[in-house]
């Protein structure tokens, strides 16, 4: 299913800013155990990915990105990402994030609702 550009705009937006995050944290403690890893070795992933996300037009596209930087999601919650849904619901929290608003508890998927 294509999407508009608007929509595939604001899913760039927001996955360009949390993958960054992402991506900086992973790097700081990769340079924390490995003095070798420069400021340029980020530099040059941080291109790579953000050019991989502009690439992205669709869903699927996005979770295909997902899978191949699922190791920038570590904590139990976040190791669904890489699922259709996950992709979903990572997005969607992204999304709502962005406009200043928290999901209600009673609309936050829970892993007995993806079965």
């Amino acid at each position: 299913m294509a999407m508009s550009k608007t929509n595939i705009q604001a899913i760039h937006d927001v996955l360009i800013k949390d993958m960054q995050e992402r991506l900086f944290n992973d790097y700081k403690v990769m340079r924390k155990n490995n003095p070798q890893v420069t400021d340029e070795d980020y530099d040059n992933a941080l291109s790579i990915m953000v050019n991989e996300i502009l690439h992205t037009n669709n869903m699927k596209d996005v979770n295909e990105l997902l899978c191949e930087y699922c190791d920038l999601f570590t904590s139990y919650d976040e190791l669904t990402v890489p699922t259709i849904d996950g992709t979903l619901n990572y997005i969607i929290s992204l999304l709502i994030n962005q406009c200043g608003t928290t999901i209600p508890a009673n609309l936050v998927p829970n892993e007995y609702d993806m079965k």
